[in-house]
């Protein structure tokens, strides 16, 4: 363990690649920080491993590298953005701190973002917000990518459309993250380029057959990837995804009516002060005995214990901060190139 880079070696290397690809200083630091906690999250196909398209989509233009983002819409409790297709960290940590601010007058703030570049991993942007005392819900989808099937359906229409939320509790908050398809393109993609398969029949093929072959996106025409719940219970996941467009495109007024422009995200951001509902000793009074008897409950065979939503992410963020980060194998051999390129040294 002793070779593994830390965390701040690993922000660093990323914030000073993106600075020499030409972001703006604060978006490089933002862009950095996001993509290097997924990975201490454990969310490693959402971490670093995006460093490397970013930098291509900052060079063949796809992602805007300076500027602010165009006021759509400007009330106390309710904000729209035209993101230009800044960096999508950059955009939801702005988003997240303009939000917490106007909850604590308002009781809650949505932003809604349109013209996003892509967001990284949502759980990466949860931990400060909750232990700052908010819950607070996040979600996104990309208007131009179709790789999730409707229920009944043989043919993509929707992205993975995750949702993410997080909340205090007198302890650790409680983080979760999920999709509302039975894995990510990411993972898919991954799991394809090294010659593996689904653990399941997660997949459809372009004529609606059940597969567990993560190439399946690849094919002409492509298959597709089954909502939440599957062949049983998709109908939830179809549900859920369809909310999941309503919250971004939909509110933020631009998404799959209209033209394509490449890899990006419309966003959702809503966060609450519990001290303007029913107070904040009385809200964690009520998280904190819900989270204990969870944790209480005796465990079914073959199970330790019950683990609450995050837990085990936030325990494997406080190791590899202690020991360094373990990388995904492939994605040093993907940024490489980049650091010789803009003549970046490798994190020792």
């Amino acid at each position: 363990m002793a070779d593994r880079p830390t965390a701040a070696a690993l922000s660093t290397f990323a914030r000073e690649l993106l600075q020499r690809a030409g972001l703006e200083d604060d978006k490089a630091a933002a862009v950095a920080d996001i993509l290097v906690e997924a990975d201490l999250l454990g969310h490693t196909t959402h971490g670093l491993a995006l460093l490397a398209p970013y930098l291509g989509e900052i060079e063949n233009g796809g992602m805007t590298k300076s500027g602010e983002p165009l006021v759509v819409a400007d009330f106390p409790a309710a904000l729209t953005w035209d993101g230009r297709r800044l960096p999508g960290p950059w955009l939801t940590v702005k988003a997240l701190e303009t939000a917490m601010a106007r909850a604590r007058t308002q009781g809650s703030c949505t932003v809604a973002i349109r013209r996003s570049h892509h967001i990284a991993c949502l759980a990466a942007y949860l931990r400060p917000v909750a232990e700052a005392g908010f819950c607070v819900l996040l979600s996104c989808s990309d208007p131009f990518v179709s790789s999730v099937a409707p229920f009944g359906g043989r043919r993509g229409v929707f992205t993975p459309n995750p949702l993410a939320a997080a909340w205090p509790t007198a302890g650790e908050p409680v983080i979760f993250d999920i999709s509302m398809s039975v894995t990510t393109n990411a993972l898919t993609k991954r799991l394809h380029g090294e010659g593996r398969r689904f653990p399941g029949t997660w997949a459809l093929t372009a004529s609606g057959e059940p597969t567990d072959d993560p190439g399946i996106l690849s094919t002409n025409p492509p298959g597709t990837l089954l909502p939440i719940g599957g062949l049983d219970h998709g109908h939830k996941g179809f549900a859920l995804a369809l909310m999941v467009e309503t919250l971004t495109g939909a509110l933020a007024g631009h998404g799959r009516a209209d033209p394509g422009e490449g890899w990006g995200a419309s966003v959702w951001v809503q966060v609450y002060d519990p001290a303007l509902f029913g107070g904040m000793e009385a809200f964690r009074r009520q998280t904190e005995q819900l989270a204990e008897t969870c944790r209480t409950t005796p465990p079914r065979p073959g199970v330790e214990r019950v683990r609450l939503p995050g837990e085990a992410g936030l325990q494997l963020r406080r190791r590899q901060l202690a020991e360094g980060v373990a990388l995904h194998p492939g994605i040093m051999p993907a940024l490489q190139p980049w650091a010789a390129k803009l003549g970046v040294a490798l994190p020792g």
